[in-house]
């Protein structure tokens, strides 16, 4: 797909986010569907990709290498586990749960990436989002800052043969 495409993607999924509530996983069978059967389409016969809003419409199981792991968007070959895809995208606080959201990603990351399992990650983020209070309201907007996408620039300029805490590849 190209950006237009992906970016109507986002349009489409952050709709149905607005639609049904922030634990609904409709969203994300939107989203994570979509980059699924993209990247069906793009390996071809003889590749099973695994996504919510794909196909079976299940996210299938990547090996790591303390704990196997479901996975957002995961791909197959003759019934062997060859690499993950993880999908994030932040829609509303941001800064409540930025250090989460990044050590999360590296700790699943080294998890799979340790196992000799390529892993990669798409960290969708917009500039501008909602941060809203208890009670559902907007209490402010947060304004994404260099300072928020640092700690992710840092990582993608690690080598990803020496740290299994650096995914293959990061679309940011």
């Amino acid at each position: 797909m190209n950006n237009k495409e992906f970016l109507s993607i986002l349009e489409r999924s952050y709709n149905v986010y607005l639609k049904t509530s922030a634990r609904s996983n409709k969203k994300l069978e939107v989203l994570h569907g979509e980059i699924a059967k993209d990247l069906s389409i793009k390996l071809g016969k003889g590749y099973k990709v695994k996504s919510l809003g794909f196909e079976e419409g299940k996210e299938g199981k990547v090996n790591g290498r303390y704990i196997d792991k479901d996975v957002d968007i995961s791909v197959y070959k003759d019934g062997q586990s060859l690499g993950g895809v993880a999908v994030k995208y932040i829609m509303s606080n941001y800064s409540q749960n930025s250090n989460n959201y990044f050590e999360n990603m590296l700790g699943e990351t080294a998890n799979i990436r340790a196992h000799k399992t390529p892993y990669f990650q798409i960290f969708i983020l917009p500039e501008k989002l909602p941060y809203y209070k208890k009670d559902g309201t907007i209490s402010k907007w947060e304004v994404i800052t260099e300072n928020n996408v640092s700690k992710y620039v840092k990582v993608s300029e690690d080598n990803v043969d020496s740290f299994f805490h650096t995914p293959n590849k990061t679309l940011f």
